[in-house]
C-alpha cells in the first residue's frame, strides 16, 4: 500500500510542477494558462500527500494505512476538482 500511494504522491508532484510551468509560460507569452486558484490547489494538494507519504513510510499497521489513505484522498480530491469537474 505504501509503494502505491508513494507512486501518487510523486505524480501528484509531478503534475503540480506541470501546471506552475504551464502557468509560467502562458503568463510570459500572454496566453491563458491556469491561473493561481489552480497553482493553489496543486500545491496544497501536493504538499499534504508528500507529506502524508512521509508520514506513513515512518509508521506501520494502522498509521501507515491512514497515511496512505491522505495521499489518495487529496489526489483525487485534486483531479476531481480541478481536472473532471
Amino acid at each position: 500500500m505504501r509503494g502505491l500511494s508513494g507512486v501518487v504522491a510523486a505524480g501528484t508532484f509531478v503534475l503540480t510542477l506541470v501546471v506552475i510551468g504551464t502557468a509560467i509560460i502562458a503568463a510570459r507569452r500572454e496566453f491563458p494558462g491556469p491561473g493561481g486558484v489552480s497553482v493553489t490547489w496543486h500545491l496544497t494538494a501536493s504538499v499534504t500527500a508528500i507529506a502524508a507519504q512521509i508520514f506513513s513510510d515512518r509508521h506501520r499497521g494502522f498509521a501507515a494505512f491512514s497515511g496512505s489513505m491522505v495521499v489518495f484522498l487529496a489526489a483525487g480530491l485534486l483531479l476531481w476538482s480541478q481536472w473532471w469537474s
